[in-house]
């Protein structure tokens, strides 16, 4: 089962990336409960910020970012975890998938987490990914995670690992019941898309 993890922390260390990174170990191991293995790939968002802005500027993406869509694509599913501001999604997060080709996500298994300092931004998870990620026509697990700077504190650690086993969970449910996923060549539809359309105007020409 081959997974993606979208990372949108911009530190390093980051927290969003700590928690990433306990989903996917607690993923795993719901997974190998049932004999399946997990392949896991990481996208960290951090190291495209710059070829996610010329793709933005010029429409075209380099190689860096092709290749991370490429993971994207191929994957039977994808954790994705920003970092909150504002109560939104930080912006190199949204501009990731405002520049990802379209239909990419389409009937894509997603698990959605976010972090923040405070637990004042926990709706962002329901009031911002959730509604993007609809519109980009995945199929979002049910529970989500959000994690404040707290959370990784000795005394509040426990509650948070509860929240991310239950996830974990949820979404190995989901995984199993979406199964393998179809794989879509993007760039090949496009083409035969563009091709129709050429063949189209010839023949009303």
């Amino acid at each position: 089962m081959k997974l993606t993890i979208i990372s949108g922390g911009l530190r390093e260390p980051s927290s969003t990336r700590l928690l990433a990174d306990r989903l996917v170990t607690a993923l795993t191991g719901e997974v190998e409960k049932s004999g399946d293995r997990v392949e896991a790939s990481f996208v960290e968002l951090r190291r495209l910020g710059h070829p996610i802005m010329d793709a933005m500027l010029t429409g075209f993406a380099g190689e860096s970012l092709e290749s991370a869509f490429a993971r994207v694509a191929e994957a039977d599913g994808v954790i994705a975890v920003t970092p909150a501001f504002n109560a939104s999604f930080g912006g190199l997060f949204k501009s990731f998938f405002d520049v990802l080709p379209e239909d990419t996500l389409a009937d894509m298994p997603v698990l959605i987490g976010a972090t923040g300092g405070t637990e004042r931004h926990s709706l962002v998870l329901e009031h911002a990914l959730r509604p993007m990620f609809s519109y980009l026509h995945a199929i979002v697990s049910p529970r989500a995670v959000y994690a404040a700077t707290s959370d990784f504190g000795s005394q509040t650690g426990a509650a948070l690992g509860e929240r991310i086993t239950a996830a974990a969970a949820d979404f190995a449910r989901l995984l199993r019941a979406c199964g393998p996923r179809a794989r879509r060549e993007v760039a090949d539809e496009d083409l035969a898309s563009m091709q129709q359309l050429l063949g189209g105007a010839v023949a009303g020409s």
